[in-house]
């Protein structure tokens, strides 16, 4: 029986793990929400709340357990091609599972599990639907991560985006609604942009499969050539706002500082899925064998990720409230990462890769951290100037100064590691000098500001006004916790980690065999698309008719 079982998820696992959160997210919604409402003064409505609280986590501990199965199948190389209504690719949706969506599948769920269990202390009933909105927005998450078509990303975008529109303006305020506005604004314009960019490409390229649309554009030239690196700048211009990049970066301080804190939180991996989309689509598409179409972005993208990775620091040290200088972090960590993207060498993508998994964990935490500190400043909250002291100077003192070393990059911790990592890729790269100036200040200038906090934090005091609260349950100081052990955790197995992510590089880098498993797959028979292309006919596996094409002639 528990044999049958595991075979039936092996079959079903990528479906399955958008399928979770989707069907948590309904059962969620008939359970009703009145909000406002505390289990601990009985009642009908508080035997629903914590009904709620233990489906959600449930479901959140489940889905973090298949994420990790997803990360052990993926682990050994071979790609799981997930074909829904066993319609073949390209013309059906797929999804498809490796190692870089089976990574991205568990951070989220890494990141997810923590938080939830944070908003569970009273964050979820400052609104209604907290914990269904919160599942809807895992299930974007995971769909971006494994579908395999470019259409069903944009599809996912909007799902994951819906969601997060909801979840900034939880629990209501002025600030939350006026940046919520901003948020709405900007990212309808760039889903706009998102559809003109794929009608672009599917206009010179037939498809918007990935691995189609992979070997066709390499086989393009003239007008259709420079219509398909006009997609993909467009492409990059939607994603990087996603992402928060250069010039693109400026709505993102703003709207994670203004929502709570659990949401904050969560948004840690949400800039993720914008460097994510930038892997996917300029990796495996415009990537380093796309023809005369390689590497349309990279005279782009790495100034943008260096200016990214350098303003962001500044916006920190500029910062007057705890909330913004996280959230500025979270600016520069995406720039660090982008220039290991951006370098285009395998080497490079790996670090960047390790580094992801260690900014979004110490983000998440840090942003729990603010909540936590300034609810024991009294008024003053998290704005960075003198206040009375914090009822639990140590435990806030050491989650502090772990997650300052972690951000700023100190050895032995995993940011150290990857910036090492980074440093390495780019040691026989002209552009040296560049990367390792920026990387290098980037983490020095983090220590600054971090310090500067810290100092105004716990040794600029005053005498207590009688406002500062208690020190807070065990339960809220246990999602940060979690955090810092995670981060602990990428240390310890930095060398495993390494190695999956360097695996990981390679298989992206081999395009002619992903587009072999993904569009070979019918009735369990593999399609003959496993020909060479000789750069003269259409490559074999691009062809949508099923009736035999003659060969054009040189």
């Amino acid at each position: 029986m528990i044999g049958a079982l595991l075979d039936m998820w092996g079959r079903h696992a990528p479906v399955l793990s958008v399928l979770l959160p989707s069907l948590t997210a309904v059962a969620l919604l008939l359970l009703g929400d009145h909000g406002n409402v505390s289990p601990e003064g009985g009642g009908h409505e508080g035997s629903r709340l914590a009904w709620r609280r233990r489906l959600s986590l449930a479901s959140a501990g489940l889905g973090l357990a298949m994420a990790a199965g997803l990360v052990v199948r993926a682990s050994g190389g071979e790609l799981q091609v997930y074909e829904l209504g066993e319609w073949p690719a390209p013309f059906g949706i797929v999804l498809v599972l490796d190692r870089l969506s089976a990574l991205m599948v568990l951070l989220t769920y890494a990141v997810a599990l923590p938080v939830l269990a944070y908003a569970s202390g009273g964050w979820d009933t400052h609104g209604r639907y907290f914990h269904a909105i919160f599942h809807f927005q895992l299930m974007g998450l995971c769909g971006a991560f494994l579908t395999g078509d470019l259409f069903n990303l944009f599809v996912f975008f909007e799902v994951l985006l819906i969601a997060s529109y909801v979840l900034l303006l939880h629990g209501r305020g002025g600030e939350r609604l006026r940046m919520g506005v901003h948020y709405v604004v900007l990212n309808l314009t760039a889903s706009a942009l998102f559809l003109i960019g794929l009608a672009m490409l599917y206009a010179v390229t037939g498809t918007l499969n990935m691995a189609d649309a992979a070997l066709k554009v390499a086989a393009l030239q003239g007008q259709e050539l420079r219509l398909a690196q006009s997609a993909a700048l467009i492409l990059l211009v939607v994603f990087g706002l996603k992402a928060a990049l250069v010039p693109l970066y400026f709505w993102l301080p703003g709207a994670y500082a203004a929502a709570s804190a659990p949401v904050a939180a969560l948004f840690a991996i949400m800039t993720k899925v914008g460097v994510y989309a930038i892997v996917r689509v300029h990796w495996v598409i415009f990537g380093l064998d796309a023809g005369a179409a390689s590497l349309t972005v990279q005279p782009w993208l790495l100034p943008a990720a260096l200016v990214t990775s350098v303003l962001g620091v500044l916006g920190a040290l500029a910062a007057h409230s705890l909330s913004r200088l996280v959230a500025y972090l979270t600016v520069s960590s995406v720039g660090t990462i982008g220039v290991g993207v951006a370098l285009f060498t395998p080497q490079a993508l790996s670090a960047a890769l390790y580094y992801t998994l260690h900014s979004t964990v110490v983000v998440a935490g840090l942003f729990l951290f603010v909540e936590l500190a300034a609810a024991q400043r009294g008024a003053m909250g998290d704005r960075l100037q003198p206040a009375p002291q914090v009822h639990e100077p140590v435990l806030l003192g050491v989650m502090m100064l772990f997650g300052a070393a972690s951000a700023a990059g100190l050895p032995p911790l995993p940011g150290f590691l990857g910036k090492v990592m980074l440093l390495q890729s780019a040691a026989d790269l002209a552009l040296r000098p560049w990367v390792w100036t920026v990387v290098l200040g980037v983490g020095f200038l983090t220590i600054v500001g971090l310090a500067r906090a810290g100092v105004i934090l716990f040794w600029h005091v005053q005498p207590p006004d009688g406002g500062a609260a208690a020190g807070h349950s065990a339960r809220l100081q246990l999602a940060p916790w979690a955090f810092m052990a995670m981060t602990v955790a990428l240390a310890v197995v930095a060398a495993p980690v390494k190695a999956y992510t360097d695996a990981l590089a390679q298989q992206l880098t081999d395009k002619r065999h992903y587009a072999d498993v993904v569009l070979a797959r019918h009735g369990g028979a593999a399609l003959p698309t496993t020909r060479p292309y000789d750069g003269r006919r259409a490559p074999p596996s691009t062809l949508h008719s099923p009736e035999p094409q003659q060969e054009a002639r040189p």
